[in-house]
């Protein structure tokens, strides 16, 4: 396994157990923080995996979401279509927790939980990487 997918991997581990941390401890706005990383550091990983990079060192979320999107599931059908929106969907749920008024209610941070959990396993296993 390349080394730079074994880091992102590492770090999408974390965030993952940094998630299930905050959402035991109730605090579901840092919960949904930390499930939007450990989707996107995953997403990373497949994607260097899959030997896509950027132009530069940076990981652009854009970037990130539509080549996950587009190369690993519409082209090459690496990842199942289930997987298509997450990277946005939890991300927006992020934005929520992060810049806005609202609240992450409790069932909206068991939800996004279980979908980065899902997420972050699926690259696990197609990276070879095991928690």
């Amino acid at each position: 396994m390349d080394s730079d997918v074994a880091v992102y991997l590492a770090k999408a581990a974390e965030s993952l157990d940094t998630a299930e941390s905050e959402l035991r401890a109730r605090r579901y706005n840092s919960c949904a923080n930390r499930c939007y990383y450990a989707a996107f550091q995953a997403a990373i990983a497949a994607l260097i995996e899959a030997g896509i990079r950027g132009t530069s060192d940076e990981w652009p979320h854009k970037f990130v979401q539509s080549s996950f999107a587009g190369q690993l599931i519409n082209r090459r059908r690496l990842y199942p279509p289930a997987h298509r929106s997450t990277l946005s969907d939890l991300q927006h749920l992020r934005s929520r927790a992060d810049y806005s008024l609202d609240l992450i209610t409790e069932v909206e941070a068991n939800r996004g939980f279980r979908r980065c959990r899902d997420f972050v396993e699926a690259v696990q296993q197609k990276a070879g990487g095991r928690r």
